[in-house]
């Protein structure tokens, strides 16, 4: 199933608040921080074997908590009634029809400890598979309906190298030491692992005791059936797997004797499988690798025993990012210029567009992000976005006329921020593309315009970077866009080189050059937006996360152009990046392909503080504490160094974050309140507005205090 994000709820009903915010004039239409708190999208649309029903994870914000929340709701296709099924539970999610659609499975959590259940859609009760003491995820029916396949954690025992002596009875002694012996030791978002890996197991749909599928100490994961008594799995069943981070097999394991054998054998990844309805095709993604930074996904079909393998997306110049089968077609999403595409792929290799617009999930910032899935009679349920709300459930009907659906989209089934977005005043999302300084290549660009803006050259721009930085934005959706703009900010987000949706040509750009003359590609729709007269070329900022603040770090090293920048999360050395993170394997590998002991000048011409002693731009930098994709310590060479240099600057520090600062409200909130704060410190038009008489302005708000 493809991963797509959706907003939805048809709300019928006139509430007070809504009464009021129609009636009355006085309430306050700005898009403020704790708006995010009142916004709802949908996700993980799950529609069931027959087409006639639609089940998604209702998600929202959850202010006493501080974290996301999601409930399971139900859309009748034909009529369209929307009703909560699976509510009250605490978090729940990844539900999935039984092959009869009799029974819906989803994970859940009671008294703190992790589910499995099964709900009977005829009596609406449900119960717990098994006893986990650790969470099972991505859950799959088998065919007949009578098994459930999962994966989950196994703990292995701790590497020791000495006994500690007993402590006496009441003493307090240290906690005794932690011994590591794994090149990957820790992990965002994970922190430090235990010991142990990751396996397939199979339960009785009935309950009852899971069995372990597979064995060892590499993991195993994403399990799909091929018929009722075979399990494909995909991991790498070599010694030192963790040096080739990306190279996995295709395995099929007997349940009978747990037998396991390669169906693929290639260097390169081979993950996703995905057995064909008679169960005579398999179909996986995958690529050859040429050991680069960037390398597109392709979709692959094979026999059931591994053989007569054939690239169906070979012709095809874009990344494949999930599929389904539907009948002897695939239906499978990819990026495309901006947008995610349903296409629908037949045996034979021919690639159409189906449904435009899937996404809407990512709310934070407006990356490419949404999920769908497939009917037996080819409907698809998916994430639909738009610039204006966030994902809402969507469902696309195979028409019978040819050129009935020539526009490619479904039918919206759910309104869930009806009650709030048209009550709020929202930005505008304009749409341009820049000839490139370096080589005029098209670089495709959103500008956001603030609400009552007026092309008149006076307004401060904000040029918001995405990370990745094989990723890509698009025109969706975006609460940090949203409150830039509520403040007056013009805010342009780029796709530059490098990024996803534009062929592999395109994104390999940066092989080897990141960062480079994507430099050039964010100038140039920067002096595009000053050139259409919409901001004051004085009051230019930046900021980006991630690969974005790698490229923000970079852009300050470079000119001195812009009035403030927040680098966020960023990569400022690629030798101690190489050297620490928990993608470091892959760094050293892929990106920059060299040994930092051999080759210290392939890390240190493409890290931003070689160009430190440049940097003139006041810049605050921002990271979360417990990041270990990018960590802390990248983030504080930077500081530490404009510091030494007397350069303003501020350290933020997250607590309890990993890489992903947005994960909570109240950290978005903070994100985009602190860089905000920064930025009206260092605005000349903000500080003189709000000087005393006789005041310079010089000294303006202090940050942090939003």
């Amino acid at each position: 199933m493809i991963r797509l994000g959706i907003a939805c709820a048809a709300l019928t009903l006139v509430t007070p608040a809504m009464a009021l915010q129609a009636g009355d004039q006085s309430v306050d239409r700005k898009f403020t921080a704790e708006r995010v708190f009142d916004l709802e999208f949908a996700n993980d649309p799950q529609i069931s074997p027959d087409g006639r029903m639609i089940v998604y994870a209702r998600t929202s914000m959850d202010k006493m908590t501080d974290r996301m929340a999601a409930e399971i709701w139900s859309i009748d296709a034909r009529s369209g009634a929307h009703r909560p099924l699976i509510a009250g539970e605490g978090p729940v999610g990844s539900a999935r029809w039984s092959p009869s659609g009799d029974r819906l499975l989803y994970l859940g959590a009671r008294d703190g400890k992790p589910e499995l259940r099964i709900l009977y859609m005829d009596s609406g009760e449900s119960f717990s598979l098994a006893q986990f003491e650790e969470s099972p995820r991505a859950p799959v029916w088998s065919p007949n309906g009578k098994f459930i396949a999962f994966s989950m954690f196994v703990p292995g025992e701790t590497p020791s190298f000495a006994k500690p002596p007993k402590a006496p009875e009441g003493a307090e002694w240290s906690k005794p030491v932690r011994v590591f012996d794994d090149l990957t030791f820790r992990f965002d978002g994970a922190g430090y692992l235990r010991e142990g890996a990751t396996h397939v197991y199979v339960v009785s749909a009935e309950g009852g005791t899971p069995r372990q599928i597979t064995q060892g100490e590499n993991d195993f994961g994403e399990p799909a059936w091929l018929g009722n008594d075979t399990l494909l799995v995909s991991g790498n069943d070599v010694e030192n797997a963790a040096l080739d981070p990306i190279e996995s097999e295709i395995y099929a394991v007997s349940l009978d004797d747990l037998s396991m054998r390669a169906l693929t054998s290639r260097d390169g990844p081979d993950s996703a499988p995905a057995a064909s309805a008679d169960g005579r095709r398999i179909a996986f993604l995958g690529f050859d690798d040429e050991v680069k930074s960037y390398q597109q996904t392709d979709l692959y079909v094979m026999n059931a025993d591994g053989s007569n393998v054939s690239n169906l997306t070979a012709d095809y110049d874009r990344s494949i990012g999930g599929f389904d089968w539907s009948g002897s077609t695939l239906i499978a999403q990819a990026e495309v210029d901006g947008d995610i595409e349903l296409l629908e792929i037949t045996g034979a290799g021919a690639v159409s567009t189906l449904i435009r617009n899937v996404g809407g999930t990512s709310i934070g910032r407006p990356y490419a992000d949404g999920s769908f899935s497939v009917s037996r009679n080819g409907a698809v349920a998916y994430t639909a976005g738009s610039p204006d709300s966030p994902a809402e459930v969507a469902l696309y009907q195979p028409s019978l006329i040819p050129g009935l659906n020539a526009n490619r989209q479904g039918r919206v089934l759910t309104a869930l921020n009806d009650d709030l977005l048209p009550y709020l005043d929202i930005a505008e999302i304009e749409e341009i593309k820049v000839p490139s300084s370096h080589d005029e290549r098209e670089i495709e660009a959103w500008i956001a315009l603030p609400p009552g803006f007026e092309a008149d050259g006076s307004h401060p721009l904000i040029l918001e970077i995405h990370g990745g930085p094989f990723a890509m934005y698009g025109p969706y959706f975006s609460a940090e866009i949203q409150r830039y703009a509520a403040e007056g900010y013009v805010v342009v987000y780029v796709n530059p080189r490098g990024s996803t949706g534009y062929g592999e040509e395109f994104a390999q750009l940066i092989d080897l050059a990141y960062p480079g003359n994507d430099y050039d590609d964010l100038m140039s729709v920067v002096d595009a937006v000053i050139e259409k007269n919409y901001v004051d070329p004085d009051r230019l900022f930046v900021t980006g996360g991630s690969g974005g603040g790698v490229l923000t770090a970079w852009i300050v090293g470079k000119t001195d152009r812009f009035a403030a920048a927040v680098t966020v999360k960023p990569v400022i050395n690629w030798l101690t990046m190489a050297l620490s993170a928990d993608i470091g394997a892959f760094v050293r590998r892929h990106w920059v392909r060299a040994d930092p002991w051999e080759d210290p000048e392939a890390f240190w011409k493409l890290s931003p503080l070689s160009l430190v002693g440049n940097v003139e731009t006041p810049t605050m930098v921002m990271v979360g504490e417990e990041d270990w994709r990018t960590p802390t310590w990248e983030s504080e060479q930077f500081y530490t160094a404009l510091k030494l240099r007397e350069i303003d600057t501020a350290l933020v520090r997250v607590p309890g974050s990993p890489h992903y600062i947005a994960g909570r409200p109240s950290r978005l909130i903070a994100k985009t309140d602190n860089i905000m704060g920064w930025f009206k410190k260092y605005d000349d038009a903000n500080t003189k507005e709000d000087a005393a008489p006789g005041e310079t302005g010089a000294e303006g708000e202090e940050t942090g205090e939003n």
